[in-house]
């Protein structure tokens, strides 16, 4: 079974016929059935996994831009002017605009064609590279780069629009893991651009931060490039009339967003701020951005990697089991960095939080497991209690999409609200410890959420309505 021309001019369809793949101008597919085994081992896991790993691609760069302020930070030194809150806020705006803007960027796949909108994306990430490169300079005003801060903010909502894009190629049995594996590498660009910042800090000094555009420039242009000739559209991923306004309806949908406040919120929170959090909490210690650039990396990029491994554990022993324990465990290396930083102890403050940045990822990976899983069920439910199959079907599909992005968006708020949490901390008492307990009361509420909603027995894993 191998993809060939439709009779409709540029459309691909799935056929039985042994041809070759004829590549349409603009390469749709209409026909998309990879919950049928044939279908999926005939030349559809083939076309699943291109499109996944140029998506990744395009979203990891997606990340970088969006994280561009974890490091521009560390390169403000006295000569700019700005404070240390000046700094948490300046990684506040673009988390809250990334946030803003995954809605929109979830429902423009379904409007514009995956591969079409992937392009859009990576091409709109030249406005802040060419606007960061005039601006960023000794005398800019906080102002202004407000304003840079607020355009690096698009490359945020690239992860939804790549989540929903994988989630339509990909059956049931391996969502855990392609949507995993996705975020997971697109969430590197957090730790990928830190790397790139230290090596810039290292190399060429903290005098020349441009030089981080200069890096990423041809990235952007060449992940456009790559998406326009290797990726797909599915005519099937459409839109479906009032899908938002139906999922808001769907307890599932309240709970997964409040587990995904503390898993990737958690995430791009703590990657943003870290690097002001080392270099205030121990000022004496990291005097230079150098000293902490050279740690900043290490929790995003564990985070990132254990991404795939949370969907991995999610297909294998549930996620629901996955989500509980994790946020158990991250209760306690929420505890454990109260105590460092009471104690002033670097050592166990950084083993607190990359326990919890590994924790994150996973947890990440288990809760997107969750989405589709939730409506699935309640949707087998529904047909073995005599509903018509292809209904029930189709409303899992347009309530999954629309929850990747509503989830994806309240989620990443969630980081604007550890940026603000660990502002307000420090100016208030010179130390971020208000805020980690503040971590731990919410890891918590998450621990008992998991456990009310979707592991009480009669719940089976399920948010019923």
């Amino acid at each position: 079974m191998n993809v060939t021309e439709s009779l409709l001019p540029g459309r691909a369809v799935i056929s039985a016929e042994p041809v070759t793949f004829a590549e349409p101008s603009d390469r749709w597919i209409d026909d998309w059935r990879p919950e049928d085994e044939k279908f999926w081992n005939s030349g559809g896991s083939t076309i699943a996994r291109r499109n996944l790993v140029f998506s990744i691609f395009a979203e990891h760069v997606g990340f970088c831009i969006w994280s561009l302020f974890s490091v521009f930070v560390l390169f403000l030194g006295p000569e700019y002017g700005f404070s240390p809150s000046d700094k948490f806020l300046l990684t506040s705006v673009p988390t809250a605009i990334g946030a803003g803007l995954r809605i929109p960027y979830t429902l423009a796949v379904a409007k514009f064609g995956g591969r079409n909108w992937t392009v859009a994306s990576a091409l709109l990430l030249l406005i802040p590279i060419g606007y960061i490169a005039v601006i960023l300079k000794p005398g800019v005003s906080l102002g202004t780069l407000l304003v840079a801060a607020t355009l690096a903010g698009v490359g945020g909502g690239n992860f939804s629009s790549s989540m929903a894009n994988i989630d339509a190629f990909y059956p049931m049995r391996l969502k855990g893991w392609a949507l995993g594996l996705n975020a997971g590498a697109g969430n590197l660009g957090v730790a990928a651009v830190q790397l790139v910042g230290l090596a810039v800090l290292a190399t060429i000094g903290k005098e020349h931060p441009r030089a981080i555009l200069a890096f990423y420039l041809p990235l952007v242009l060449v992940s456009a490039a790559c998406a326009w000739r290797y990726m797909d559209n599915l005519t099937g991923a459409r839109n479906e009339k009032r899908a938002l306004r139906d999922v808001t309806k769907q307890p599932h949908m309240w709970s997964i967003s409040w587990l995904y406040v503390g898993t990737f919120g958690s995430f791009i929170g703590f990657g943003f701020a870290f690097g002001q959090v080392l270099q205030v909490q121990f000022k004496d210690i990291f005097d230079t951005p150098v000293k902490a650039a050279y740690l900043t990396f290490l929790g995003p990029l564990l985070g990132s990697f254990m991404r795939p491994t949370g969907g991995k554990l999610a297909d294998r022993i549930g996620a629901v089991t996955v989500t509980f324990w994790t946020f158990l465990a991250m209760a306690i290396g929420a505890f454990l960095v109260v105590i460092a930083s009471v104690q002033n102890s670097l050592p166990l403050f950084l083993f607190g939080f990359i326990v919890l940045f590994i924790l994150t990822g996973i947890g990440n990976g288990s809760i997107y497991k969750m989405i589709p899983q939730g409506f699935r069920t309640k949707a087998d439910r529904a047909i073995a209690a005599g509903a018509d199959q292809l209904e029930e079907d189709r409303s899992a599909r347009r309530l999954t999409r629309a929850l990747i992005g509503l989830a994806g968006c309240v989620g990443a708020f969630g980081g604007v609200l550890v940026n603000l949490a660990l502002r307000q901390s420090f100016l208030s008492s010179g130390t971020g410890t208000a805020a980690y307990i503040g971590f731990i009361v919410y890891y918590v509420t998450c621990l008992a959420v998991t456990w009310v909603v979707y592991m009480r027995p009669g719940r089976s894993g399920l948010a019923t309505s």
